[in-house]
C-alpha cells in the first residue's frame, strides 16, 4: 500500500469517526429535537440526527383527535419529541410530539391560570356540549362559556381563534376548562363604563336591534346595550315590540336617561322621529273631511283618531242633527267614521271635529209660511162668509186659526 493510499484511508476513518461522534445517542424516554422530512399515510417521518429516521403516528401528534397529520405538522417543521421506542436491529424508532407538548402545555396553562391572563386558542373540534381546543393538553370550552349570547349551532366554530382565560384547572384529573365569555364580559363592562360616561341625554344615535322581549327591545349603541321600552317604540300604541322592529335592524334612537351606577341606558325610537302632531301640521286643513276611528267616548262627546297619535273631539252637539242625550246613541269605540275638521291647531294639539257636518241636514217644514197673514184676516174687504171667495179661511188655514186665538 502506497503512502498516499494510507493517508486517504486514514482521512476516511477520521471522517466516519467524526460522524459517529456527532450522531445522537438515543434511548427510550429521551427528549430530542428533529425536523419533519416526510408525511405519508398520516405518519410523519422525522430526522433527529440518528442513523435512521423516526416516525410519529397520528395519535402521538396531538392531545386532541386529528383527522390527518398535515393538520398538525408540515414538512420542514422543527419539532421537539420524546422517544417512545427504539429498535436498532429493525431500524425503527417511534416518537411522540403529544407528550412533549403536554408537559409544556401544563406549565403554560398553570401560568395562565395563576396570572388570570387572556390568551388565544384555536378550536380543534366541536363536540356535544361545547368546543375542544389543544393547548398542549386537551382543554374544553362549555357551550355556555363561548359567547355572551346563546349560540344554537357551533358547527362553524371549528378552526376559529378564540380569546380565553382558564376557568378551572385540575392537573391530577387532566381537566382544563376555558372561557371566552368571561373575556367578552369584562371587555363589555369596560366599554359600557366608557360609553355611559360619554352619553348625553337628548343625544341621537344609530343603534342595532339585538334582542326583542315582551317589554321592549335591547339595542346596541356602539358596543353597549340600551333598552327601548315598548312605550317608546312608536307614537301609536304598540302591543308587541316584534311588530315594530326585528333583530339586526338599524334604528334611530334618542337618549332619555343614563344611570351609570346601575349600568342602565333608557332610549326612545319615537322621540327620534317627528311626532304625530308635527306630521299632521302639513297633512290636515280646516273643512277637510277625513276618515277616523272612535278611540274614546265621554259624556260630552267622542274622541276620534284621524292619524296615528292625533285625536280630535267630536262634541256631543256635533254627533248628529237630532238631539243626542248620550254619545253612545250615535257611536261606539272602534267604529270607523267620517268627520269634518272644524278647527285644527297642531301647536296646541287640538282638533275640533264634526260628524253631523258630513251628513245632509234633514228637511224641516216652514211653519211660519203656513200661518195666515193677520192683515188678511183683519181686511174688511174680506169676509169669512164673502160670496166672492171660492173657499173659506177655515178651509185654507184649518186648525192654524185656532192656534191664533
Amino acid at each position: 500500500m502506497s503512502e498516499e493510499t494510507k493517508v486517504q484511508d486514514s482521512a476516511v476513518e477520521e471522517s466516519n469517526q467524526a460522524a459517529l461522534d456527532q450522531m445522537v445517542s438515543l434511548k427510550k424516554g429521551d427528549t430530542v429535537k428533529g425536523t419533519i422530512v416526510k408525511i405519508e399515510d398520516n405518519v410523519a417521518y422525522v430526522s433527529v440526527g440518528y442513523k435512521y429516521d423516526g416516525i410519529i403516528t397520528l395519535r402521538e401528534l396531538s392531545s386532541v383527535p386529528v383527522e390527518q397529520a398535515t393538520d398538525v405538522v408540515k414538512v420542514g417543521q422543527e419539532v421537539e419529541l420524546k422517544v417512545l421506542s427504539i429498535n436498532d436491529s429493525k431500524e425503527t424508532m417511534t416518537l411522540s410530539k403529544r407528550l412533549v407538548d403536554n408537559e409544556k402545555g401544563w406549565d403554560d396553562i398553570e401560568k395562565h391560570f395563576e396570572q388570570g391572563d387572556v390568551f388565544e386558542v384555536i378550536v380543534a373540534d366541536v363536540v356535544k356540549g361545547g368546543l375542544v381546543v389543544d393547548v398542549g393538553v386537551r382543554a374544553f370550552i362549555p357551550a355556555s362559556m363561548v359567547e355572551r349570547h346563546f349560540v344554537e349551532d357551533f358547527s362553524d366554530y371549528k378552526g376559529r381563534t378564540l380569546r380565553v382565560i382558564v376557568k378551572e384547572l385540575d392537573r391530577e384529573n387532566n381537566k382544563v376548562i376555558l372561557s371566552q365569555k368571561d373575556v367578552l364580559e369584562a371587555e363589555y363592562e369596560q366599554e359600557k363604563a366608557a360609553k355611559l360616561a360619554s352619553l348625553q341625554v337628548g343625544e341621537e344615535l344609530t343603534a342595532t336591534v339585538q334582542r326583542i322581549t315582551p317589554f321592549g327591545a335591547f339595542v346596541d349603541i356602539g358596543g353597549v346595550d340600551g333598552l327601548v321600552h315598548v312605550s317608546e317604540m312608536a307614537w301609536e300604541h304598540v302591543n308587541n315590540p316584534a311588530d315594530v322592529v326585528s333583530v339586526g335592524q338599524e334604528v334611530k334612537v334618542k337618549v332619555l336617561k343614563v344611570e351609570a351606577e346601575k349600568g342602565k341606558i333608557s332610549l326612545s325610537i319615537k322621540a327620534a322621529q317627528p311626532g304625530p302632531w308635527e306630521k299632521a301640521a302639513g297633512q290636515f286643513n280646516v273643512d277637510d273631511v277625513v276618515e277616523g276611528k272612535v278611540k274614546r267616548i265621554a259624556t260630552f262627546g267622542a274622541f276620534v283618531e284621524i292619524a296615528p297619535g292625533v285625536e280630535g273631539l267630536v262634541h256631543i252637539s256635533q254627533l248628529a242633527y237630532r238631539h243626542v242625550n248620550s254619545p253612545y246613541e250615535v257611536v261606539k269605540e272602534g267604529q270607523e267614521v267620517q268627520v269634518k275638521i272644524l278647527e285644527f291647531n297642531p301647536a296646541d294639539k287640538r282638533v275640533s271635529l264634526s260628524i253631523k257636518a258630513t251628513q245632509e241636514a234633514p228637511v224641516q217644514e216652514d211653519a211660519e209660511a203656513e200661518v195666515p197673514d193677520m192683515k188678511e184676516i183683519n181686511n174688511p174687504d174680506v169676509s169669512l162668509n164673502g160670496n166672492n171667495m171660492s173657499y173659506s179661511l177655515a178651509e185654507r188655514f184649518g186648525d192654524k186659526l185656532s192656534q191664533l186665538k
